[in-house]
């Protein structure tokens, strides 16, 4: 059962085409990676997702409701839509358990607080719940350190755990490990395999392909704003097209 369907979207920046009648089914509870060359669209396509841009044309549905049509960023948030940006999206000079309780209000009332955190018992429930997302990515013992002396990857691991805390039932991942070393590439991977117990809908976007095909039960190829080919890794990695738009580089 889909949990997403993208139909014949468009987009536009002036005379330049973004996008072309892209289509896209995601499968609730499935990892599905969207690759392609520097260009292709790939970040145009997720910004339509999230309410971030209006697609000039074209359907997107998520869980039988419409994305388009002035719905807000924080309104999609609420339907069960988080995305990690491609530079860790964290709160430097506040620790670690506070970043990961924002979140927590801000699904709420759609308000970052730093002040105000509301009632005693409610800060209460919402910082052991944290603790708990904390834990799950494996930084519980670093609840009180503040965010900014952390390595890329543990920022990484900390904004992951600031989606959890949401409860969101599709995770986008805009080049998930971009920037880290090998090491954190894999402690990546294997966190997000471990998230996906949950059962939570992922899309990732990733040039690293040994992050694509670790994670990818499916695949989509962006080239030039629009779709060229989708399928299973495997028949992904072999496809002639998919060697021509990375103009002849390998995918292995």
């Amino acid at each position: 059962m889909a949990i997403l369907e993208v139909s014949g979207v468009n987009k536009r920046f002036g005379g330049l085409k973004a996008l072309t009648d892209v289509n896209l089914s995601v499968k609730e509870s499935s990892v599905h990676a969207i690759i392609g060359p520097n260009g292709a669209g790939k970040s145009t396509l997720l910004n339509c997702l999230i309410g971030k841009l209006e697609p000039d044309s074209g359907v997107v549905n998520f869980n039988g409701t419409s994305l388009l049509g002035g719905i807000t960023p924080h309104e999609i948030n609420q339907l069960g839509v988080c995305r990690v940006f491609q530079t860790p999206e964290v709160f430097g000079d506040m620790s670690l358990l506070e970043n990961v309780m924002i979140p927590s209000f801000a699904k709420h009332d759609g308000n970052f607080r730093f002040n105000g955190w509301g009632s005693i018992a409610k800060r209460g429930e919402v910082s052991e719940e944290a603790l708990s997302m904390l834990e799950e990515v494996g930084l519980a013992d670093q609840r009180n350190v503040i965010t900014d002396s952390l390595s890329r990857g543990d920022k990484r691991r900390l904004e992951l755990a600031m989606c959890l805390i949401q409860h969101p039932k599709l995770l986008l991942l805009d080049e998930p490990t971009a920037g880290m070393s090998r090491a954190d590439t894999n402690n990546t991977i294997d966190l997000l395999k471990k998230i996906g117990e949950r059962g939570i809908t992922k899309i990732i976007i990733e040039h690293d392909m040994h992050v694509v095909f670790s994670l990818a039960e499916r695949i989509s190829v962006l080239a030039q704003g629009t779709v060229i080919v989708e399928g299973e890794p495997e028949a992904i990695k072999g496809d002639p097209r998919v060697i021509e738009a990375y103009l002849g580089g390998e995918l292995g």
